[in-house]
């Protein structure tokens, strides 16, 4: 019997314990370092040339901060049009882990969502560019901790550049 107590209150001072570890403020804690940005060349699908945004970048969090990864959900907008505030969402790319490894940082992550712009050949990508239907694009980056609320740490606006690389 007092076997099983010993064992309950182990139970309830770990339970305890873990329900009352500190949260960390995501926001706070990590900033959007270094990003490149630009619209990479996916090749030729369905015998169009294409190119999507691509975005790379590191987190950098504080090193007074307990975060070993994170959760990242970039989810790719257009811009409002003139005259409005609302962005038009276009296409997202879920990361389900990115560890700090190096210091305090994390290696460079390139995102690149499916969806992009295609034109016939002989148009090359950057016609694409110039396009009177082509719309720029705008990255942000969510972040989330285990259990906590997902929070934007970082706004890209993609250039209306290609990227060799």
């Amino acid at each position: 019997m007092l076997g099983r107590c010993a064992v309950g209150a182990s139970l309830l001072a770990v339970l305890l314990t873990a329900g009352c570890s500190r949260s960390v403020d995501v926001k706070q804690a990590l900033e959007v370092a270094e990003a490149t940005r630009g619209w990479y060349d996916a090749g030729i699908v369905n015998g169009k040339n294409k190119i999507v945004p691509s975005v790379t970048f590191r987190l950098k969090k504080k090193p007074d901060s307990d975060l070993s990864g994170v959760a990242l959900n970039v989810v790719f907008r257009h811009p409002p049009p003139p005259g409005t505030n609302v962005e038009e969402d276009w296409d997202e790319v879920f990361i389900q882990r990115a560890d700090f490894r190096d210091a305090n940082e994390t290696q460079p992550l390139t995102v690149r969502p499916e969806k992009g712009y295609t034109g016939d050949p002989p148009q090359s990508r950057l016609e694409i560019l110039q396009h009177s239907q082509f719309r720029d694009v705008r990255a942000r980056i969510f972040a989330k901790a285990s259990s906590s609320q997902w929070v934007e740490i970082g706004t890209v606006d993609v250039q209306r550049q290609l990227i060799v690389h």
